[in-house]
């Protein structure tokens, strides 16, 4: 049978009770995060509810009150009208196209580049890279006028070649490949050079590889960028078969019957909203781990 000493119960007592205020304090403060957590999620889903529930909508009932969260009574002709009697369908090929094409071009060139910049000495490697780098200060609308007289003078306006041409250049997608590939250990390069690898086997089968969770950050970025991209597409684009989604739905806002078809309107921007829902909850993974590798985490 074995016995406490009055120090030792003391000090039990003592360490026991000083756990516990410990351990509510931790629980208080993962309530309060998860609080905050569902608070600004709801934040966010409140406005697609309420365009959900407005697609669902009747145009009739809406046009005597379009303020109610929950449908008053659910239709799909919304829904019929956009895909059927509309120019939606095109819009939404044309960014889907532009959209895949740039980020799949992108992510390529930029991890050509990091790899250059960040693994290759080559003559001027530095100053090369701090004129990537002066692009970032370069406000994209600064740069219309001259590639618009590009795309004109080589008669590429309204096309597919227009969209996503100017898009190829990313100063950040350099950036942030290079900063990757330089936290990469060169022991992995030197033991594919030992086994005969060349450069180009090298990159295409050791640091391509390794390079995962960067390229699906930069790809995902990419995608949205260039899916929710307004200004170019305005300025490349003439003609209605030629507009994506954003110039689009935009040019329907300022028709007469976006005020009386609300419904259709709201079935749009949902149609038009989907694929970046769906590319964050596929790729929410690799976001958050490629955001971390990029922050300087191995």
């Amino acid at each position: 049978m074995s016995t406490f000493t009055p120090a030792e119960t003391t000090e039990a007592i003592t360490t026991s009770g000083g756990a516990r205020p410990r351990s509510a304090q931790k629980r208080g403060r993962s309530v309060r995060f998860h609080v905050l957590l569902i608070v600004a999620a709801l934040t966010w889903l409140l406005p697609m509810i309420w365009m959900l529930s407005m697609a669902l909508t009747p145009n009739t009932v809406l046009q005597s009150s379009s303020s109610n969260l929950l449908p008053q009574a659910i239709t799909f002709e919304n829904f019929l009208t956009v895909l059927q009697g509309s120019d939606m369908p095109r819009w939404f090929l044309n960014s889907a196209v532009v959209s895949i094409l740039t980020t799949a071009v992108t992510v390529i060139f930029c991890a050509m580049a990091g790899y250059a910049f960040a693994r290759i000495a080559f003559p001027g490697r530095r100053i090369v890279f701090v004129i990537v780098l002066a692009g970032l200060m370069v406000p994209k609308e600064a740069m219309f006028i001259p590639l618009f007289l590009m795309i004109s003078s080589a008669d590429l306006q309204n096309s597919y070649a227009a969209l996503i041409l100017p898009r190829l250049a990313a100063p950040l997608g350099v950036f942030l490949m290079t900063q990757f590939f330089s936290k990469v250990p060169p022991e992995m390069e030197e033991a594919a050079r030992i086994d005969g690898a060349g450069r180009w086997r090298t990159f295409f089968s050791v640091m391509l590889p390794l390079a995962r969770p960067a390229m699906a950050s930069l790809a995902i970025f990419t995608f949205v960028l260039t899916w929710n991209d307004y200004l170019w597409p305005l300025v490349a684009s003439t003609r209605t078969e030629w507009f994506t989604i954003t110039t689009g739905l935009a040019s329907l806002q300022s028709n007469f019957a976006s005020a009386t078809n609300l419904g259709d309107l709201m079935a749009r921007g949902l149609i038009g909203s989907l694929p970046l829902i769906i590319v964050f909850i596929v790729f929410q993974k690799q976001l958050i781990r490629g955001i971390t590798l990029g922050s300087g985490e191995k």
